[in-house]
């Protein structure tokens, strides 16, 4: 892994050692020229909507040293105990994309998202470097540079690399767990007369896990007993998941008439490839009989290895119109998107052989096409009414209606879609399912929210939800889908507070979910999180700093379970997850153009409990001291 990083180091100094990149920062009278205020940030859909907004780079240290913020998506989510391991959203999420999709996303919240990336608009060239280190193994590191080509021309890449290592089933030695690579290179381009832009973007993402299982119980072993970390015995001594990914992203929009009327073209061409190998399945053997198969349920090509792979393919046009006004904003399009599968498995000259005779596949191609819009009615900041839709030709669609006034909204969305093609159907060594017969899942949503600024010292958001879901397909306890043919009904209520007394803050999320009435979706009832902390200036204002402390805490439930042979997280009613916070003692730093965060991550692990865990027979992270750096280079 240091070999990574330190090639990840010495790939950003080769861009910003290029030809060009150094600017001259000082006048005459030596006044800094460059810096956050000319380096701007912008994105595609706010052009595309006609409220282009060229936002600073940001140079805030708020939650630097928060875990759920060095990822792509900062959400809250399961995971398995680890930096850059599977993981699902924590809370529930309305599904956005309708119409064929491959169905394996745990690795989603790592990957570059070429739909929101932010596009630059410098004085002068840009860079940072973000790194971040952990005492268990935790590493993070991007490098990023931009620079303007010419005034209307900026292009810019960034390089990422993720890793972690093992925690459980170490006795012999620290292995890695997690290695992830990640790149996107992307250009902005704006004519001289102000009329056309193209955005341009390619990502790129390699992420390695290796798989343990999770801890195998011992005879006698209790929930309780499951504390030793590295002594613990695992499921898995030879699994690894790998997934490769990459999109390439343009869009191009025409000003026929100003902003009343543009064209736009969008063309994204993606491919995940996903594959697992395992070269020791688990066996046991008892009172004399052939070892019996442990971990997987079935071994239907081998019973001593397992390699196999799924290949998924998409093309998507989109061609449309759209305009904006001071009081509205509208968008039609016509949609296509092509894809394909294909996927393979090893079979063995026999069930007990090491030698691979052949691969066994089975591919399918798709081709569908949607229809589309979205009409805003808006008064300055005041008022808003939207209307959005989406319809896949004979099959699914989406709509949402929404209102806004004066800091209260209230929406409803439905979303009509089929079954993922992880759900419909699958080939693995362990796994074989055709699920024709799964029907169309129809998904309702009613929220209202309540977001205002509580004088000039407390922030305030509430939102209250009802979700029902019928026809609700999931993972069963047997690790295969099911469809139920009643409803799943979800009430929800989310509060965040924000109050500052003087240079003391105390913020606070409040997450509550009732699941009673949908029993295979699995969400704790309450999720909290808290941070009280001191920011201000300090040394006569040349350091600015926070220094606090968080604690996280969702309630005790029965967590979903993970099988990584499909990459699936599945029901289970036997391990029950316990109330638990974490606690965590942060400092978080601004010197100029460096910011800086020190945490003891976990401060009070080994004080209530041996362990805790975050999935099924998967611990968190014990103690650990963290460090991180962002340096910021305007030059």
């Amino acid at each position: 892994m240091r070999n990574k990083l330190l090639a990840g180091l010495f790939f950003f100094c080769c861009l910003c050692a290029a030809p060009g990149a150094l600017a001259q920062i000082i006048d005459d009278t030596t006044k800094v020229l460059y810096g956050p205020k000319t380096t701007l940030q912008l994105y595609e859909r706010d052009v595309l909507e006609g409220r282009l907004q060229r936002r600073r780079v940001d140079t805030s240290i708020a939650n630097m040293h928060n875990e759920r913020f060095w990822y792509n998506d900062t959400g809250y989510y399961q995971h398995l105990g680890n930096v850059g391991t599977a993981s699902q959203p924590l809370l529930f999420r309305m599904p956005q994309k309708i119409g064929v999709r491959l169905g394996k996303s745990v690795f989603d919240r790592y990957a570059y998202n070429s739909q929101t990336i932010n596009y630059f608009d410098t004085r002068s060239p840009y860079s940072h470097i973000y790194y971040v280190q952990g005492q268990r193994g935790e590493q993070i590191f991007e490098g990023t540079y931009a620079r303007n080509i010419i005034e209307r021309w900026n292009a810019g890449v960034a390089y990422q690399i993720l890793s972690a290592n093992k925690q459980i089933g170490t006795a012999e030695r620290r292995d890695g767990q997690v290695d992830n690579q990640a790149v996107k290179a992307y250009t902005h381009y704006t004519s001289k007369n102000g009329l056309y832009d193209l955005f341009f973007n390619y990502t790129f993402m390699k992420h390695e896990q290796i798989e343990s299982g999770g801890i195998r119980p011992q005879p006698g072993d209790t929930r309780d007993s499951l504390s030793g970390y590295e002594t613990e015995q695992v499921f898995l001594s030879q699994a690894a998941n790998e997934e490769a990914r990459s999109n390439f992203h343009l869009t191009h929009i025409y000003k026929l008439a100003g902003e009343n009327l543009k064209l736009y073209h969008t063309a994204d061409w993606y491919r995940q490839v996903n594959e697992y190998q395992d070269d020791a399945l688990p066996k046991e053997e008892a009172n004399g009989q052939p070892a019996q198969l442990l971990f997987y349920p079935n071994a239907y090509f081998s019973r001593a290895l397992t390699n196999d792979r799924t290949e998924y393919r998409e093309l998507q046009n989109i061609v449309g119109v759209t305009g904006n006004s001071k009081f509205s904003f509208y968008k039609a399009f016509l949609k296509q998107r092509n894809a394909g599968i294909d996927y393979s498995v090893a079979r063995t000259v026999d069930l007990n052989s090491t030698q691979v005779a052949e691969r066994i596949s089975e591919e399918a191609t798709f081709n569908q096409l949607f229809v589309g819009g979205q009409l805003r009615l808006f008064y300055q900041n005041k008022a808003e009414v939207l209307v959005d839709g989406e319809f896949q030709l004979t099959s699914d669609y989406r709509v949402k209606a929404q209102g806004f006034l004066a800091g209260l909204s209230a929406s409803h969305e439905r979303v009509l879609r089929s079954p993922a093609l992880a759900e419909a159907f699958m080939l693995s060594n362990h796994y074989r399912w055709d699920n024709d017969d799964f029907q169309n899942t129809v998904i309702d949503r009613s929220e209202v929210a309540f977001a205002r600024a509580l004088g000039e010292r407390q922030q305030l958001k509430l939102q209250a939800s009802y979700t029902g879901i019928k026809r609700h397909i999931f993972f069963n306890e047997q690790t295969v889908p099911q469809q139920l043919s009643g409803n799943q009904r979800l009430i929800g209520a989310e509060l965040a507070h924000h109050i500052r007394f003087g240079s003391v803050h105390f913020e606070n999320f409040v997450a509550y979910t009732n699941t009673d009435e949908a029993e295979t979706i699995r969400i704790p009832e309450w999720v909290f999180d808290s941070k009280l902390y001191f920011q201000g200036s300090l040394f006569k204002k040349a350091l600015y700093g926070q220094f606090g402390v968080q604690a996280y805490m969702p309630t005790g439930y029965f967590a979903d379970a993970y099988m990584p042979a499909i990459q699936q997280f599945y029901l289970q009613d036997e391990f029950e997850l316990k109330t638990y916070p974490v606690i965590d003692v942060f400092v978080n730093a601004d010197i100029k153009t460096l910011n800086i965060f020190l945490k003891m991550s976990h401060i009070n692990y080994d004080m209530w409990e041996p362990v805790y865990f975050v999935t099924p027979y998967y611990p968190g992270l014990r103690r650990s001291f963290t460090f991180g750096v962002k340096w910021m280079f305007f030059d």
